[in-house]
């Protein structure tokens, strides 16, 4: 018989007495929770397992976590790798490639779960899962466990900063350091829309659009035509393309439409003003006015295609330009200004070089080629200020090998205007450290040191 059987609830003192029937059984039911949950974090406190799904590295015996010792390996391998790449993308790609899954399991229904390869949110959760240091960790606080670390401190903590430093941010706001001026405009060759993100190595960031699935499934299962471009590179390519569309009389002309010979012509000064202050025009105004010129930016094995609305070219050239007014859903009609360019790869990097022009891109100084520099004069000084020191003893001074010291030092002979070069970016893409490195003894000729590293 229910309660409602029992009491009239019709009348007020039935529904007081059902009340507080109902109030004691919730009551009941709090308390037997907090009891369980009290239990839970005394249990974990004290460092024991309290059920669930074990991790990779780890089995469940007697309700206690033990090493599995061949996942264990792979657990310290994933750690090492991440140390090294500083990239859970690159890392993916790599453990991928050399066949590693995840924790192979037999449901209480007999069926066989996992053994498929590594997630990158999966990969993410395993670099920051403290129990790899023997901990149980209990909401916000970590215990010492029962059970034994897998992961070292040092690993460990290296693991850490490498995370913290490479948190992906979005980096499309105004007020970010070096904001992507083209967020939300990139496709690769399938029409894909590519991301910007970035990586940080030994403390440098390094900034790219990348396809979205080349970011989502990794290089194995992306689409054919997906890529992953330098940023710099690409920005470079575009804002060039437009500064030229600025400087083309004609084409400025054409996009006043019905104007005045006088307006056309004022179009005209301004549209050059604008691009010979381009430069120097802060990165938030540079991003609004090519998010209104600029529909999308397509790039391609053989060229970047740059669709423009030259209709807006009126709104964006006023000398008392206000980013706040400009149009915020342009239309009208679009050419596409194309520009020859691909993909190269120059010793450990990937760049985007125009074909055919008479330089490189305007870009930041090669870091690899500057340090290579930096040491070569400091070998240098080594050996004018050795007192005697042979070469071997210098190249242990400073902890590297005879030969590495060898083939540094020689650089320390390179043309001066070479130098110059590297040293203000203006070197061909060509020109790499490692091909510097292996560029072996250099002629004592300057001149000649342009036909031995292949410079034109």
């Amino acid at each position: 018989m229910s309660v409602t059987q029992q009491f009239n609830t019709t009348m007020s003192m039935g529904r007081l007495t059902l009340n507080m029937l109902l109030s004691f059984a919730q009551f009941e039911r709090e308390v037997t929770g907090e009891r369980i949950r009290d239990k839970i974090a005394a249990s974990k406190q004290k460092g024991l397992w309290k059920g669930g799904l074990p991790p990779l590295g780890y089995d469940v015996q007697d309700r206690r976590l033990v090493v599995n010792v061949s996942e264990a390996d792979t657990v310290r391998h994933i750690y090492r790798r991440y140390a090294i790449l500083k990239s859970v993308r690159a890392l993916k790609e790599e453990l991928d490639s050399d066949g590693f899954v995840s924790k192979a399991r037999i449901d209480r229904f007999d069926r066989a779960t996992g053994g498929m390869a590594l997630a990158r949110g999966a990969l993410y959760l395993m670099l920051q899962n403290r129990i790899y240091r023997g901990e149980i960790v209990h909401k916000e606080n970590s215990y010492p466990g029962l059970h034994e670390a897998i992961i070292d401190e040092v690993l460990w903590d290296e693991v850490q900063a490498a995370l913290t430093e490479n948190r992906v941010e979005r980096v499309t706001r105004s007020t970010a350091t070096a904001p992507s001026l083209l967020a939300g405009l990139v496709y690769d060759g399938s029409g894909e829309r590519m991301s910007p993100t970035h990586a940080n190595k030994k403390g440098t960031r390094y900034r790219y659009y990348v396809s979205q699935s080349l970011m989502k499934c990794g290089r194995p299962r992306a689409s054919e035509a997906a890529c992953r471009v330098p940023a710099a590179d690409i920005e470079a390519i575009v804002q060039d393309r437009i500064c030229a569309l600025l400087m083309d009389e004609a084409a400025v002309f054409e996009a006043a439409g019905s104007a005045t010979v006088a307006v056309a012509k004022s179009l005209i000064v301004n549209a050059a003003d604008l691009a010979r202050c381009w430069p120097g025009l802060l990165a938030p105004t540079k991003r609004a006015i090519l998010h209104v010129l600029v529909e999308r930016v397509d790039v391609r094995p053989e060229s970047v295609d740059v669709v423009v609305r030259p209709a807006v070219l009126p709104h964006v050239v006023k000398p008392d330009l206000d980013v706040r007014r400009l149009p915020t859903s342009p239309d009208g009609p679009t050419s596409v200004l194309s520009v020859p360019a691909r993909l190269r790869r120059t010793g450990m990097e990937t760049k985007l070089l125009i074909q055919g022009a008479s330089g490189p891109l305007h870009r930041q100084a090669d870091r690899s080629l500057l340090r290579l520099l930096a040491q070569a004069r400091r070998f240098s000084n080594l050996i004018m200020s050795g007192a005697g020191m042979t070469v071997a003893e210098l190249a242990a001074k400073v902890g590297v090998s005879r030969s590495y010291f060898t083939r540094v030092f020689r650089l320390s002979f390179l043309a001066p205007e070479i130098t110059a070069a590297i040293l203000q970016g203006r070197q061909p893409a060509e020109l790499t450290a490692n091909k510097l490195m292996l560029a072996g003894q250099l002629t004592p000729t300057w001149l000649a040191q342009r036909g031995q590293l292949g410079l034109k």
